[in-house]
Parts: C-alpha cells; structure tokens; sequence
C-alpha cells in the first residue's frame, strides 16, 4: 500500500476527468478527499477504493 497523495490536477488526470468535475466530486463529497490549507489532496488508495466500490456498485 502506498500514502502517495495526489493533487486536484493529478486525480482528476488519474481519472481522466475535467479538474472541475473533480473538484465538484470532492465538494459534494462523493470522491474521498481533504483539504490543506484551502486546496484539496487525495489518498491513491482512497480513490482506488473508491473506484473499487464504484465498480460493485455498478455490477448489482
């Protein structure tokens, strides 16, 4: 396992989306992140996770 954190602009390239709908995930809630000092961060493991359960989710 790895704590790599990632940056708003590297999540949202990891997950090939706009930084805005990134950014709009994250405020709402529904992609797992934080924020340092006004900017938001993400755990790789977090989002894998997420993605994760996004798929099972999609499966049922």
């Amino acid at each position: 396992m790895t704590d790599e954190i990632l940056t708003i602009d590297e999540v949202a390239a990891y997950l090939k989306l706009a930084k805005k709908t990134a950014y709009r995930l994250a405020a709402e809630g529904k992609l797992p992140g934080f924020k340092v000092g006004g900017s938001w961060r993400f755990k790789r493991e977090d989002v894998e996770k997420w993605i994760e359960q996004a798929k099972r989710k999609e499966a049922k």
